[in-house]
């Protein structure tokens, strides 16, 4: 009950969480519905002479893996028995799981058509709504989620349901409801998903020693039998103690996440991105490479290009950029126009990416990639209330830092800049070559105002 407690305390208390976990895989849920009316909130309907989605979700799956195999035997009782509510509910968390594992969003789509077909067969479904409500949380569809998450939480209320809607809620910016959400979640079920979002939040207020804590608990009671949750937990609480300093906690978490889910791409990221705050760029390199392969979102081929640059292997990294250059819009816009601000390049496209993500989440990093974007066009006044929405909960994270010290020297705020710039310095480890380069550049211009200054007395 003491730990109970404290994470309540911790909901109750802080009213900021950028949602950085996923929700539970519930399986087959059997509940009994209310006696209430129901809204008209189910699965979207599919229109008419279009495809059929229970014809898509038995497309035959291959592949050598457990849940590959899980799906495929699925598939087949589903041929014969298509009907099977309950067969088609856990064939979409298997191709949910699947999505996780291989970093495929393809099989979120998939996972959608199951709740489709489901709603077909048993109209307003709740296995549907979850189902479809969580896959269109992954896919940044927070709008279309949010009714659905509503619809679950009035009508049976599971823990779920609360950390879907907290999910929604807190992409959208809506920071009060959003902890209400999770602090139902958390008195309802406290368990590792809840631990995990206690962590984060607590992580976003500046409360690292809590993070912490929270993540350890979040780690210690991941199971086995969800190896990919498991690995993502100690990948997770390794980033904390990345942050904090503890080079032999991290490497211990990577390891143990590796052992939960071979070549994990966050725990290769998360070991390649070590070695190379150890100006170790030739050990980085190789688990980098590795992670990138499996997972080429920007972040993972930004660091890699990085690391392969500081490996004095330019050719190759101008490769890794040109992937990042071509796709990574399409794969994460908000860190490609980070990417592309930081790099003073497409400052246009950066603009119009961040842009567009405002309009579907307003959460701390959107607003700072967006006051990057500004920053990189040389709309310094108007990146100015982005970074302070950015700064405002007391994340201590590097690059805010960073990019609020450049904004700040360049609205003429040198005090605040050379605040920001001891923080931002006191987590050098974090930030990537280039923007430790860029960084230190922005603090030569401030040793200089302050010279300018003294001399002028």
């Amino acid at each position: 009950m003491k730990n109970r407690t404290t994470l309540s305390f911790v909901f109750l208390t802080v009213l900021t969480l950028v949602s950085c976990t996923r929700a539970p895989e519930p399986g087959s849920q059997a509940v009994a519905e209310p006696p209430a009316a129901k809204p008209t909130t189910g699965a979207a309907p599919r229109s008419p002479g279009g495809p059929d989605p229970c014809a898509i979700v038995l497309a035959p799956h291959r592949g050598e893996g457990r849940t590959d195999q899980e799906i495929a035997r699925l598939q087949e009782e589903l041929g014969r028995a298509p009907d099977s509510g309950p067969l088609l509910e856990r064939l979409g968390w298997l191709f949910v799981r699947k999505a996780r594992e291989s970093f495929d969003p393809g099989f979120y789509r998939l996972a959608e058509q199951c709740a489709l077909c489901l709603d077909s067969r048993r109209p307003d479904s709740l296995e549907a709504m979850l189902l479809r409500g969580h896959v269109l949380q992954n896919l940044h569809r927070f709008k279309e989620a949010e009714p659905l998450a509503r619809a679950l939480v009035a009508r049976r209320g599971l823990a779920f349901d609360h950390g879907l809607l907290g999910d929604v809620l807190m992409e959208q910016g809506r920071l009060r409801e959003a902890a209400e959400a999770y602090q139902k979640m958390m008195d309802l079920k406290p368990d590792p998903h809840a631990y995990a979002r206690a962590a984060h939040l607590r992580w976003l207020k500046g409360d690292l020693p809590g993070a912490l804590e929270a993540m350890q608990m979040a780690a210690a009671a991941a199971s086995p039998h969800d190896p990919e949750s498991a690995a993502w937990s100690h990948a997770r609480l390794a980033f904390y103690q990345f942050q904090s300093g503890a080079t032999t906690e991290v490497e211990q978490a990577c390891a143990a996440a590796l052992e939960f889910q071979k070549d994990y791409p966050p725990a290769l990221l998360l070991r390649g991105r070590l070695r190379l705050a150890a100006d170790d760029a030739g050990d980085a390199v190789e688990p980098l490479q590795r992670a990138a392969q499996l997972n080429p979102l920007p972040e993972y081929q930004w660091t890699l290009a990085e690391a392969l640059r500081e490996a004095d292997r330019a050719v190759e990294a101008q490769a890794v950029e040109a992937r990042l250059r071509q796709s990574g819009a399409a794969d994460d816009a908000r860190t490609a126009a980070v990417f592309f601000a930081t790099r003073g390049e497409a400052v246009e496209a950066a603009l119009r990416l961040t842009e567009e993500e405002l309009r579907v989440r307003s959460d701390v990093f959107t607003h700072d990639a967006r006051a990057w974007a500004l920053a990189a066009a040389g709309r310094f006044t108007e990146a100015q209330p982005h970074i302070d929405q950015a700064l405002a909960e007391g994340t201590a994270d590097a690059r805010l830092f960073f990019h609020a010290t450049v904004i700040a020297a360049q609205t003429g705020q040198r005090e605040q800049a050379r605040r920001w710039f001891d923080r931002a310095t006191d987590l050098m480890h974090l930030l990537l070559p280039s923007e430790r380069e860029q960084l230190l550049r922005a603090a030569t211009v401030l040793e200089d105002d302050a010279e300018v200054t003294a001399a002028s007395r």
